[in-house]
Parts: structure tokens; C-alpha cells; sequence
């Protein structure tokens, strides 16, 4: 804040300035200016800008440098408008105006005299207002001047208050203007600026017309703040007092502690900390651990014990004490006993066991070497933390599972700083306290639903805990010494690898677990679930059977999943009714059939997803992969009047919409080569919908499809409802490799499929499809889109004509 004081000929009002008019408009978002106060402002708004500019230019040399100067009422109107400003604004001369960047200046303005606004002229790129003279009435003058007075000894005292830190020399000068000064209005604007009132209190000086009320208004308000002033300075010498008593308290408990110590009259009280240095002791420190335990250990007792900084030390110092710095378990490396165990808990997975079990034979081979972080990724439901917990129980070690989903403060992996209220260690360091040993299994539970905000990124926090190059020294912010990671064996579990950031996921080795086939589900649920299910319920040994037929209708209309654990569900909710029937007293349960699922759980959840008994125009069967296994995606596709564009819906991502796109370039580019007439592209517009539109949809293997639908359509062949296809597409017909080709042609065989177009550079993954599904389903191998029409389309062309 400048300050200008206003000629001794000027009071309330300028000789020679108008009364009344139409000035450039300068709203203030949080400011408010008085009159007879210079005041920066930083202009950022095109019209605040032009408004300045203008006022500096007029041709009129009576109103050159004029401007109104008013403040809003929300600081977030860009525009404001009448009823958006305070009513009594200043008329304000622009004395300087320096140009900074590009589309913005910053004045300084000087206030003049209060005017009313009555009214906002707005045009293209500026504001103006039209404007009237506030006249001010003195009242009694007698009054106003002893106000005055009042006021300027009560800013004196408002000063005396003040730290001598917070005052500046500027000031001091402000203070000497006010002293010196002899207009009571003026003193009033003067003082509000000085203390600096808050934005209500200076909108009320400045609408006060009368000046007794105003001095008085003021009066109040710097009352107010001297008050404050005064608590707050005795309240911080209460707080000095007090830390000096507290100071001498602490050397009179020490010396106190000494003389007790002599006389072997040591209070039982006080040896918690000895028994504290001895749990150090037996938990054999590393030297640079030790060297901080001792440090805080001397300073906690110095302190006095019922102090918070003392509750924080001791509260380090048994973390520390409890962590297992030494302390391991020795592995039982029995690669006979390990098979057999995966063998009688997993079904199938074939690839996976083998893995795992030449995990366990280099660590039998090589016990020092730090092996690779595993992470088991695959749809829920398939075993991925069963299958951590059988490595765990294969080598006899500590199990801890921490769960990743929702974190979003990299604090809840490195732990918080101990200068923080409530400072806690992270995930690992409160983990390994948990096992008790230096070297358990760690479960890193859903480690892609990790995601970073304003708090940080957990995921870039776990690169030094997973690099095995570098955990032998992890660090916990809490802690603050290094921690040895690398006897820890992580296992980390995902759904969906593409959420892992890319620097993560090369530190992982990646293990993918697809899902069952519905062999492989009466399997499990027949010699898995089922008697752990009869087991939990307490019905071991009791009737009634569930054959191979129950659990196949579970599996196919009752559950739609990759993995079993809905099957396990469906499972319990049949025994609940059995075991109702026994617990009542009413007889032996009958034998489940069919109809009595039916009755249990009601009507089937899911039929199958074939559309149409027979082929149609325009609808074609796709493949879809999602985090919970393979899906079927219908593509549907209907010409309407238009000038040959393309409408695809279905909430589809960027991805599958550019897609479309290109699909429907294809057919363009190719139009006779597909029997498609171009004229008839030039009158019709396409509507491609993929149904279940509240379900979000992505992807580059849909462009077969939707090429399929539009030729389709445009051709009036039609598609064969036992084919389902996937693939990318290129503008030259090329047939793309994909993604998740075992996923998508399970789902192809659950809902009854027979024929799979695949494309030709994804033979690879053939091996990777289980044997009975390829017995059910014939795979065709394509390269190019005219082997997917000829394999997918029945019929010929409709003729040109047409």
C-alpha cells in the first residue's frame, strides 16, 4: 500500500473533477480502495486492461487518467455486472501504469472520492459504468473530531502491540501521515487502510456516507483488534513463564533420578527405560541404527516422562526394538513335500506350479542370491493369493499379506516424517514387525490398483522396496535408518497390468493365471470347493450329494466369471439351505436336483449370449477382454438417410471409436472389392451400437468386427451366428495381433461358439488354449479382412442397381 495524501485543498471533494458521468470500469476481486490511497494493482483481465488504457488516452483532458474503481461481490465473476459490485465505488486517477507481460499491466491508482454506481455499460472487450458523486455529510463536527482524535491515539496504541519483528518502516511513515493529519474523513480512510481490516470492514468505511458513523464504525473495529492484540501478548508471556518452569522441572528430575540411583532407591516408575535400552541390546542393531537409538535414548531421559516429545521418543525406540533386525526362520526346502502341496490345493496351472517350483530350486541351489519379485496377474478368483500362501507354507516362513487397493499417499509405503502429529511407519516397516523376522513372505495385494494424487505416488515410493538392487537399504521416513529388505521374498498379485506404471512393472516377473475351463471348474468345484464347503458348514459326511450336473449349471447359469469364486458362493448358498434343514430338526435332507437349485437361488442369472438362432444382416459376434476374464461384444449395425457417416455408440473409449473410424475408411477405400455400391454411401449415414452401453468399453481388437458389420450392412449379406472374431484392423486390410486370446475364446466356447476368427500372428498362443476347448471350437487363422468376410459372411452382394 502507497501512501498519497490528497491536496489541503481537498477534503471529500475535487475542485474541477465532474459530479457525475460515464467512466472505464476497474473491478477488484479481493480488494477495496479508499480514497486519498495510492494502491497497486496487478491487471490479468483483457477488460481491465482496455479500461486502464482507455483512461489514459481520452482525448478529454478533464477526465484523462479517470477511472472507477469498484470491488465485486464474488471473486470469481469474470464478468461482473451491476448487481455483481459493491454500490459505492471510488473514483480513482491512474498515475502510473507499467506494461509486464504479454495481456498484462499493473497500475497504480489513487482514490479520489466515493461515487454511487448506477449502472454497467458493457460493449465487446469493455466495461464502463456510469456513475454519481456520493456527497458525505460531516453531522456534528465537534463529534468527528473528537473521533478523530480517539481514532488516531488508538492506532498508536495498535502499534505499540505489534511485535517489533512484524513493523517495517513503511509503517512508520503511515503511523506520521495519520498524526499529522487533520480531516476527520480522511483520518477514518487512513486508519482502515493502516491496521488493514478485513474485506466486510472496509466495504462498510467505504459505503458509510456519514462521517461521525464512519470514525465510529472504525473505532470499533481497531477496538476489536487491540483486544486481540492484548490476549495474545498475555498468553504468549504465559508461555514463556511456563517453559521456564518446565525447563528447571526437567534438571530437578534428573538430579533427582541421580540421587535415587545412589541411594539404590530407583522408583519403579523410571525402569521402563532401563528395560527399553535392554530390548536394544537383545535386538542387535545395525551400527548406524545404534548410533540413533542411542542418541534418543539419552534424550529421552532427559525429558520429563509425561511430556508428548517423550511419548514420541519411547514410542521410536520400542518400534526399533521390536523390529526383527536379526531374526530370520529357516527355510524348509523339500521340493518333494512343495509339488505335492501345489498339487492338493491348485488345480490346473500347470505353467504357474512349474514356475514356482523352479523358484524354490534355485533358492535351494542358491540360497544367497536375491531372486526376481514374482506377480501373479490374472482375473479374481483364479488362486493368485492361494498360491502365495503355498509358497509360504512350502518353505516354512512368516506370512504377511498387505492389501494396496486405494492408496494414495506414498507415506502409506515410506511412512510419515516423526516431526508430523500422528507419524506412523509405513506398510513394510509395520509388516515386518508384524512377522517377527527379517525374512517372510510379503504379499503385495492388488498392487495396480495403486494410484498417485497431490499426496504423492505410492507406486514410485515401492521401486527401492521391489529393485533387488537396492532394498538391502530401504529407508523409512519414520525410521530414518536404513532397513535390510532383501531376505524378503515379495509376491505381488494384479488384475490388470496395464494400470502398473511402466517403471514398476520392470522390476516384476510376471506369471499370468488365466481362467478355467468349465471342466476345469467341475473339477475344483467337485474335489476343491465342495468338501471345504461341507467342511465350514459342519455337514462332512452328511447328505445330499451334488453331482457333476449341479455344479456344471452353477458354473454356466448361476456364475459368469473366470475364476470360482462366485461358483463358491453359489456352493454355500445350496448347503446353508441343507444345513437349515438339519439344525431344524426336520429329517434327512432329500437329494439335490436341478429343480431344487431353482428354488434355492431362483431363476438362472445368465443364458446364453447368442443373439439369433440363424444369420442376420448387420450383427456380428465380437471378443472382448476385461480384468475379469473373456466376454462376447455384439456389434450391431443400421443404415439411416444421410451423406455417409458413420455414429458409433455403446460408450466406447478413444481407442475403439478410432476403430470405427478406420473401419468405415476400409470400406470406402475398397467399395468394390466388397460389392458395396459407393453411391449408396453418399445418400445413407451408419449407426454402429455395441449393446450394454452402461458398460465402458476399449480396444483395438473390435475393427474386424465392426468391418465385418459394416460390409454387412452395406452389402445386405448376412453374418453366421456361430462365428465370433477379433482382431485390429489397418487401412489396407491387414488383420493385427491381439491381446488375451485364451480369455476370449473360453468365453467363445462358453456361450456356445463353434467357429473363432483369430488373427494369423497369434498362433503363438495357440498352446496356451486348453485341449478340450480346442475340441469344441475351430479356430481360423486370418491375415487379411477378405479371409474374415468369406469366413463370417453367407450370400452374395445385392446387385448395384439396388
Amino acid at each position: 500500500m502507497r501512501w498519497g495524501k490528497l491536496p489541503a485543498a481537498v477534503s471529500t471533494v475535487a475542485p474541477g473533477r465532474p459530479a457525475k458521468g460515464v467512466l472505464p470500469l476497474l473491478p477488484l476481486r479481493s480488494m477495496t480502495l479508499l480514497p486519498g490511497l495510492s494502491q497497486p494493482v496487478e491487471l490479468g483481465r483483457p477488460t481491465s486492461v482496455d479500461a486502464v488504457r482507455r483512461a489514459r488516452e481520452t482525448a478529454d483532458r478533464d477526465l484523462r487518467g479517470l477511472i472507477i474503481v469498484a470491488t465485486q461481490r464474488d471473486p470469481m465473476t469474470e464478468l461482473p455486472m451491476h448487481e455483481d459490485l459493491h454500490p459505492v465505488g471510488v473514483l480513482a486517477e491512474v498515475t502510473q501504469a507499467l506494461q509486464g507481460v504479454p495481456g498484462r499491466m499493473t497500475a497504480l491508482v489513487r482514490g479520489v472520492e466515493r461515487v454511487h454506481l448506477l449502472d454497467v455499460l458493457p460493449s465487446p472487450g469493455q466495461l464502463d459504468v456510469q456513475w454519481q458523486r456520493a456527497h458525505e455529510a460531516m453531522g456534528d463536527p465537534t463529534l468527528a473530531y473528537a473521533l478523530a482524535g480517539a481514532l488516531q491515539d488508538l492506532v498508536k496504541q495498535h502499534d505499540s502491540l505489534l511485535p517489533a519483528s512484524g513493523k517495517t518502516k513503511q509503517q512508520a511513515q503511515s503511523l506520521a501521515v495519520i498524526g499529522a493529519e487533520r480531516s476527520p474523513a480522511l483520518i477514518a480512510d487512513l486508519c482502515a487502510t493502516h491496521v488493514d481490516l478485513d474485506g466486510t470492514e472496509m466495504l462498510e468505511v467505504l459505503g458509510e456516507r456519514h462521517i461521525a458513523e464512519r470514525l465510529r464504525k472504525v473505532v470499533e473495529f481497531i477496538s476489536h483488534r487491540i483486544h486481540v492484540l492484548q490476549v495474545k501478548r498475555d498468553l504468549d508471556r504465559h508461555v514463556r513463564e511456563h517453559l521456564s518452569r518446565h525447563e528447571q522441572e526437567a534438571v530437578l528430575r534428573h538430579k533427582l533420578r541421580a540421587i535415587q540411583s545412589e541411594l539404590g532407591d530407583q522408583e519403579d516408575d523410571d525402569r521402563w527405560i532401563e528395560d527399553l535400552a535392554e530390548r536394544l541390546d537383545d535386538a542387535k542393531l545395525p551400527e548406524d541404527a545404534r548410533k540413533i537409538a542411542d542418541r534418543e535414548l539419552a534424550r529421552l531421559r532427559r525429558m520429563n516422562p509425561q511430556s508428548g516429545e517423550a511419548t514420541i521418543a519411547r514410542s521410536y525406540l520400542e518400534l526399533v526394538s521390536d523390529l526383527p533386525w536379526s531374526k530370520q526362520t529357516k527355510d524348509v526346502l523339500d521340493l518333494a513335500a512343495a509339488r505335492a502341496l501345489l498339487e492338493s490345493e491348485h488345480f490346473g496351472l500347470e505353467k504357474v506350479k512349474k514356475r514356482i517350483v523352479e523358484y524354490l530350486c534355485v533358492r535351494k541351489l542358491a540360497p544367497d542370491k536375491r531372486g526376481p519379485i514374482l506377480c501373479l496377474a490374472g482375473p479374481p478368483g483364479v488362486g493368485k493369493t492361494s498360491l502365495a500362501k503355498s509358497v509360504t507354507d512350502t518353505l516354512g516362513r512368516k506370512f504377511v499379506r498387505v492389501s494396496l487397493g486405494g492408496v494414495r499417499d506414498d507415506a502409506e509405503i515410506r511412512g510419515h516424517r516423526r516431526t508430523y502429529v500422528g507419524a506412523l511407519p509405513g506398510r513394510l516397516i509395520q509388516g515386518m514387525k508384524k512377522a517377527g523376522t527379517n525374512n517372510p513372505v510379503f504379499l503385495l495385494d492388488e498392487i495396480d490398483k495403486l494410484s498417485g494424487d497431490m499426496r504423492g505416488d505410492p507406486a514410485g515410493a515401492l521401486l527401492e522396496a521391489l529393485d533387488p538392487e537396492q532394498n538391502d537399504a530401504f529407508e523409512d521416513h519414520y525410521l530414518a535408518t536404513p532397513f535390510d529388505l532383501s531376505k524378503v521374498i515379495f509376491i505381488c498379485t494384479a488384475n490388470d497390468l496395464s494400470k502398473i506404471p511402466n517403471v514398476l512393472r520392470d522390476r516384476l516377473e510376471i506369471i499370468e493365471l488365466s481362467g478355467y475351463t468349465l471342466e476345469e471348474k467341475l473339477v475344483i468345484g467337485r474335489d476343491y470347493l465342495l468338501p471345504r464347503v461341507r467342511r465350514d458348514h459342519g455337514l462332512e459326511g452328511v447328505s445330499p450329494k451334488i453331482g457333476d450336473d449341479i455344479i456344471a449349471l452353477l458354473a454356466t447359469r448361476y456364475t459368469r466369471e473366470s475364476g470360482v469364486r462366485n461358483l463358491q458362493r453359489e456352493l454355500e448358498a445350496l448347503l446353508r439351505d441343507t444345513a437349515m434343514v438339519i439344525a431344524e430338526g426336520d429329517g434327512e435332507p432329500a437329494p439335490l436336483t436341478v429343480e431344487d437349485v431353482s428354488r434355492i437361488l431362483g431363476p438362472p442369472k445368465y443364458h446364453d449370449e447368442m443373439l439369433d438362432d440363424e444369420p442376420s444382416v448387420g450383427v456380428v459376434t465380437g471378443l472382448g477382454w476385461t480384468p475379469t476374464g473373456g466376454r462376447l461384444l455384439f456389434v450391431e449395425a443400421r443404415t439411416t438417410p444421410g451423406d455417409g457417416k458413420i455414429r458409433l455408440t455403446g460408450r466406447l473409449g478413444n481407442v475403439m471409436t478410432e476403430s470405427g473410424q478406420t473401419a468405415l475408411s476400409l470400406v470406402r477405400s475398397m467399395a468394390d472389392r466388397f460389392g458395396v455400391d459407393p453411391r449408396f454411401l453418399e445418400r445413407q449415414d451408419v449407426h454402429v451400437h455395441v449393446p450394454a452401453g452402461s458398460i465402458p468399453k476399449d480396444g483395438p481388437s473390435a475393427g474386424v468386427t465392426v468391418t465385418t458389420a459394416l460390409v454387412s450392412v452395406l452389402t445386405g449379406r448376412k453374418v453366421r451366428h456361430d462365428v465370433a472374431m477379433t482382431g485390429e484392423i489397418t487401412l489396407r486390410g491387414r488383420v493385427l495381433p491381439i491381446g488375451g486370446v485364451r480369455e476370449k475364446v473360453l468365453a467363445a466356447t462358453r456361450a456356445g461358439i463353434r467357429h473363432v476368427i483369430l488373427p494369423k500372428r497369434n498362433t503363438k498362443d495357440e498352446p496356451d488354449i486348453p485341449d478340450r476347448v480346442r475340441s469344441q471350437v475351430t479356430l481360423h487363422w486370418v491375415s487379411d479382412i477378405d479371409e474374415v468376410l468369406d469366413l463370417a459372411l453367407v450370400g452374395q452382394p445385392r446387385a448395384a442397381a439396388e
